[in-house]
């Protein structure tokens, strides 16, 4: 294995103008690959794959796979991914490579954390896969990372602090509400509210979008059930996305929502925007004027902070490999080496993810991140106004931080009046306010 890397780390040198080494150092007899030559490998690799030079890039795959696990560190977890999500996308020029991305569903429960990386190692790369894998997958994704429990609470404040005290009957349209993990905290909210006013509960409506509706009426009735734990009122209203096709629902708006008089209404928008996201931002942009006909009082935006929706595919590639590398990174320090819930969350949720990204192009490719600066500047071409995110939403977001992720990686920014989390100096999730 030692003479493959010392000749693939030759080859990458020297088509890497920008990571040249001194000679002598080619002359050693070289050691296992270190991060920085794993990564330069990968980088080299999806050169040659985006300069259709395909057997070239083979060479790559030997030494990138026997050097990669899906139970290894987190460099050797990172490139299991990526390794694989460059040998679909090989694979779908025709080229077949060593790798096998097999796109099978694993149980969480039955996981095993520590074998050899293997051609059947179970990983799931389907957007129509088994759904309770992916419901459990997310639920442990809320649990061990702070990043969706921090956009839930930030934009549940932004919707506490936009509805004055006293309004009988509050709307939220939840756009893409999964299992509806993020309401529960608001119910209790408004709950406290009432109790420490002199006014009676509201009456809470959430309308909810998704694919499938027996999940929405599952998620409708666990809704109902907490919020008569609370005393609150409370319709739930399944809207169901045809085909998973987000831009459906953006030409039969605002039919396809009941709005009633006097209510206050939140348009709650959670990792959700980017996927309008095509070869252009028609579609992005007739939902946003659609939305603000509707007249809200508060719009809540969330989406990743990271551009995977660059038209060349080796600028996607090197935009996705440094925000998963900082993700994966997260994972490393703060979770145990044997952790089940991690190799869960870092080979379904993300490595699905990473093979969109990575393999897939055109009308096929659906994870199209755009950085904060997209959305403020589509957001305001419509005639959305920003609203500054409050110190106590500050507050709160590092509460959580420091009790449930007690970590110095994770860092919290305040920027153009938005909130950004991220690991180290890498921002990875932005949230923002509109009306």
């Amino acid at each position: 294995m030692l003479g493959s890397w010392s000749q693939l780390q030759t080859q990458s040198q020297l088509m890497s103008s920008s990571n040249s080494h001194d000679r002598h150092q080619e002359e050693e007899t070289p050691g296992p690959p270190t991060a920085f030559h794993m990564r330069q490998l990968l980088v080299s690799c999806a050169d040659l794959i985006s300069q259709s030079d395909y057997s070239a890039a083979k060479r790559f795959f030997s030494i990138l796979s026997s050097n990669s696990s899906p139970y290894g560190d987190s460099t050797e977890r990172l490139v299991h991914q990526f390794i694989r999500a460059l040998s679909l996308r090989l694979k779908g020029h025709g080229i077949s490579t060593s790798i096998a991305p097999a796109a099978h569903v694993f149980n969480i429960n039955n996981m095993v954390t520590s074998r050899p990386c293997g051609t059947n190692d179970k990983m799931l790369i389907s957007y129509e896969s088994d759904q309770e894998t992916l419901r459990s997958c997310y639920l442990s994704l809320n649990k061990i990372t702070p990043f969706i429990r921090f956009c839930h609470l930030t934009a549940n404040q932004a919707i506490l602090e936009a509805i004055q005290v006293g309004q009988q009957v509050i709307h939220i349209i939840d756009f893409d509400i999964m299992h509806g993990v993020q309401w529960p905290p608001l119910m209790q909210a408004l709950a406290e509210r009432s109790n420490n006013s002199l006014h009676p509960p509201p009456m809470l409506r959430i309308t909810g979008t998704g694919h499938d509706l027996n999940v929405l009426h599952r998620t409708g009735d666990r809704l109902l059930k907490f919020a008569q734990s609370l005393g609150l009122r409370f319709h739930f209203h399944p809207l169901l996305l045809l085909n998973n096709d987000p831009t459906s629902l953006a030409h039969c708006l605002p039919s396809a929502i009941t709005l009633l008089p006097d209510e206050a209404l939140a348009v709650n928008c959670v990792s959700y925007l980017h996927r309008f996201l095509k070869d252009d931002s028609r579609e992005l942009l007739l939902f946003l004027h659609k939305i603000k006909a509707l007249n809200p009082k508060v719009g809540t935006v969330a989406e990743r902070e990271a551009n995977h929706n660059h038209p060349l595919f080796l600028q996607r590639f090197l935009e996705a490999l440094d925000h998963y590398t900082a993700l994966f990174d997260s994972l490393e320090a703060t979770l145990p080496p044997n952790s089940r819930e991690r190799l869960a969350v870092e080979q379904i949720w993300f490595g699905r993810e990473i093979m969109d990204i990575v393999a897939e192009e055109g009308e096929g490719r659906r994870e199209r991140h755009q950085k904060f600066e997209t959305w403020e500047m589509m957001l305001k071409s419509v005639g959305f106004i920003k609203v500054p995110l409050s110190p106590f939403a500050r507050s709160q977001a590092e509460l959580l931080l420091r009790l449930n992720y007690p970590s110095d990686g994770y860092q919290l920014r305040i920027l153009n009046n938005s909130f950004f989390l991220g690991w180290q100096n890498h921002s990875l999730f932005s949230v923002s306010s509109w009306n």
